[in-house]
C-alpha cells in the first residue's frame, strides 16, 4: 500500500474547519507579497546584510515569520492530525495562535522597518507568546504520531530549535535597546542556524517522508538512511548553533560539512521516492520542488565557502538568501501548490459527497507566471550580492513582486471557490 492510501484513509473526518487552516496560508500569501517591497526599499543595504534594523531586516522576517512559519504552522495543524490519524482535541487554541501571532508579527515588521525598538519588542513579545502555544499544540500532536516515528523525530528536533529560537529572537530585540550580549552578531548567527536550519528546516525536511511519497504515490522512505539522514541534520543543527555562539570557524565548519552530507542523504530518499513512485507526471510544482532540493545542497557548501572568504565579502549574505529565499520559500511554494488544492478538494468533496479534480479547484496561469518570476528573481539578486550591485537586486524584488501577486491570485482563487460570497 503506497503511503497516500494510508494517509488520506478517513481523512475527512480529521478535517479541521476549512476557515482554520486557509487564514494561515491567506495570511502567508498576503505576507509573501510584502517581502519585496520591503527589500526594494532595502536594496542598498540588501547586497552585503549582515543584521540591524530597518527594512531588509522586516523583510527577512516577513519571509521567516510571515511566510514560513504561518504556514507551517497551518499546515502542521492540519496535516499532522490526518497522517497521524488522531484529531486534534479542541480546535480554538489553533485560532489563538493566529490571533496572537498575526497581530504580534505585525507589530514586528513595522518596529523593524520604522527602526522602532519599543514596537518590536513588544510585537515579538506577543508573538513569541504565540509561538509557545502552537509549540504546545505541535507537542500533543507529535504525542500521537507513533505510526510516523521517522516525522515525529524530525518534529520534536524543530520544536526544541523553534523554544530556543524564541528565546534568543527576544534577547536580540531587547538587545537593541539595552545592549547587554557580549557578542550580537554570534547571537544573530545561532538564531539564523535554529531558524533556518532548524526549526523550519528540520520541518520541512520531516515532513517532505509524508508530503513527496504521499504526492508520487511511493512507499515511506527506507528507514535506515531515512534515520541517518535525521541523525546528521540535527548534528549539523547543534554544531551551527553552537559554532555560531561560540565564534568557532572549525565547529561550523564541520556542521557545514554535516549539513552537506543530511542534504545528500535527504536528496536520495527523496529521489528514491519519485523513482519508485506511481505517479511520474508531477507537474510545475516539482519544478520549484526540485529546485528547492539543488539550493538545499548548494547552501551548506555556499557556508563552508564563504567561511574561508572564497565568495568575497558578501559570501554571508549570500548563504543566508540561499537558506531562506532559496531552498525553504521555494520549497514552500512548490508544496503549497499541491496542498491548497488538495485541502481545497477534500473540504469540497466533505459537503459535496464527491470530491472535485484538484485542476477545477486552481488556475493554472498564475502559477507559471510565479514559478518563472520566482526563479528570476532568485537570479537576479543572489547575482547583485555576488556582484555588490543593487540595481540588480532591486530588478530581483519587481521580479519577485510580480510573482508573489500571481500566487496570491492563486490562493484568493482557491478561497474564493471554498467561501463563495453569497
Amino acid at each position: 500500500m503506497t503511503l497516500a492510501a494510508g494517509f488520506l484513509g478517513g481523512a475527512a473526518s480529521r478535517l479541521l474547519p476549512a476557515s482554520v487552516p486557509f487564514r494561515y496560508f491567506g495570511s502567508a500569501a498576503a505576507f509573501h507579497v510584502l517581502i519585496w517591497p520591503a527589500l526594494f526599499a532595502g536594496a542598498d543595504q540588501l547586497t552585503g546584510f549582515r543584521g540591524g534594523p530597518g527594512p531588509v531586516l522586516a523583510g527577512l522576517h516577513l519571509l521567516t515569520l510571515g511566510v514560513l512559519t504561518t504556514t507551517a504552522m497551518g499546515a502542521s495543524a492540519q496535516l499532522l492530525p490526518v497522517a497521524t490519524r488522531r484529531a486534534l482535541a479542541a480546535v480554538w487554541p489553533v485560532k489563538l495562535v493566529f490571533w496572537l501571532t498575526m497581530p504580534g508579527m505585525t507589530a514586528l515588521f513595522v518596529g523593524m522597518y520604522r527602526l522602532d525598538i519599543a514596537i518590536t519588542i513588544a510585537g515579538g513579545s506577543v508573538t513569541a507568546l504565540g509561538l509557545v502555544l502552537f509549540a504546545a499544540l505541535l507537542a500533543d500532536n507529535l504525542r500521537r504520531a507513533g505510526s510516523l516515528p521517522v516525522v515525529a523525530a524530525y518534529g520534536w528536533a524543530a520544536l526544541c530549535c523553534l523554544l530556543l529560537l524564541v528565546i534568543l529572537g527576544l534577547l536580540l530585540a531587547v538587545d537593541y535597546e539595552l545592549g547587554f550580549l557580549a557578542d550580537h552578531s554570534a547571537v544573530a548567527l545561532a538564531h539564523l542556524v535554529l531558524g533556518g536550519f532548524g526549526f523550519m528546516g528540520l520541518l520541512a525536511l520531516g515532513f517532505s517522508h509524508v508530503l513527496v511519497p504521499m504526492f508520487a504515490l511511493a512507499s515511506s522512505p527506507p528507514k535506515t538512511p531515512s534515520w541517518a539522514g535525521f541523525v546528521l541534520a540535527v548534528a549539523a543543527v547543534v554544531l551551527g548553533s553552537a559554532g555560531a555562539l561560540l565564534d568557532s570557524r572549525f565547529v561550523l565548519s564541520a556542521a557545514a560539512l554535516f549539513g552537506i552530507a543530511a542534504a545528500a542523504v535527504h536528496l536520495w530518499l527523496m529521489q528514491h521516492a519519485l523513482a519508485t513512485g506511481m505517479r511520474k507526471r508531477l507537474g510545475l510544482s516539482f519544478l520549484l520542488i526540485r529546485g528547492s532540493w539543488a539550493m538545499l545542497l548548494a547552501t551548506p557548501l555556499v557556508g563552508l565557502l564563504g567561511l574561508y572568504g572564497y565568495l568575497g565579502p558578501n559570501g554571508a549574505t549570500l548563504f543566508g538568501f540561499l537558506l531562506f529565499g532559496g531552498w525553504l520559500l521555494t520549497f514552500l511554494l512548490g508544496i503549497l501548490q499541491r496542498i491548497l488544492p488538495f485541502l481545497a478538494s477534500m473540504h469540497a468533496g466533505k459537503s459535496a459527497g464527491t470530491p472535485p479534480r484538484m485542476s477545477e479547484l486552481a488556475a493554472s496561469a498564475p502559477l507559471k507566471l510565479h514559478a518563472a518570476c520566482h526563479l528570476l528573481a532568485l537570479a537576479f539578486i543572489a547575482a547583485g550580492i555576488v556582484a555588490d550591485a543593487a540595481v540588480l537586486t532591486q530588478i530581483g524584488c519587481v521580479v519577485g513582486l510580480f510573482g508573489a501577486l500571481a500566487f496570491a491570485a492563486f490562493t484568493a482563487d482557491i478561497l474564493r471557490r471554498i467561501f463563495p460570497v453569497r
